[in-house]
């Protein structure tokens, strides 16, 4: 008996906005890992250098300071500026919760492009809102994207320059701590492969 063919799933402008624009948040990323290994191989080096006259000395393979720290350093300072911005755009009217926003599994913005090739460009006679997505069941049991507003702002032509840049800052700021989070998952799940005691 013959299978039948998968149907492709069909895929939301707003998730491929998201996607796009957590690439150029992963790319930024990636620089500011690579500044820091590039530094942290500098001290290396001259840490060997000072080895090399001490005669007997192991050079033992001592995890290399501040490249972890690095990292951290920047996710914290990222969440700091995303609880300013939660409290200055009121977005605690809707989640009262800080540390409840990231149970969405994406965040947009209607009313202001967020591509590259339209990135802060306001869409005249177009509302401002911060929506967040999530999934759930319906009553078939299919998952359905369902959108929740976190903040409204008005019309886009309304809107103060000052204003509209905090909200895009949010966003922003919000997918970035998510692109951390999903880090965790994944480096959590690769562990699992390479613990001795655990058999699948």
């Amino acid at each position: 008996m013959q299978a039948k063919p998968k149907s492709k799933r069909f895929i939301p402008q707003e998730e491929i906005s998201m996607s796009n624009s957590l690439e150029r948040l992963k790319a930024l990323r990636s620089k500011l890992e690579e500044k820091t290994r590039e530094k942290n191989a500098a001290k290396a080096a001259k840490r060997d250098i000072t080895l090399d006259h001490q005669p007997s000395l192991e050079k033992q393979s001592a995890p290399v300071p501040g490249e972890t720290n690095g990292t951290e350093s920047v996710r914290s300072e990222n969440i700091k500026r995303l609880q300013e911005l939660y409290t200055i755009l009121g977005i605690f009217e809707k989640s009262p919760d800080f540390d409840k926003i990231f149970i969405y599994k994406a965040m947009n913005l209607s009313g202001i492009g967020l591509k590259e090739e339209d990135f802060g460009v306001v869409r005249e006679g177009k509302y401002i809102q911060i929506i967040a997505i999530t999934y759930e069941p319906d009553k078939n049991g299919k998952k359905k994207a369902k959108n929740i507003s976190l903040g409204y702002f008005g019309k886009a032509e309304a809107l103060q320059h000052e204003r509209k840049n905090t909200i895009i800052e949010f966003v922003l700021r919000w997918r970035y701590e998510k692109a951390f989070q999903n880090v965790e998952h994944y480096k959590a799940l690769i562990a699992k492969l390479k613990s001795s005691d655990r058999r699948f």
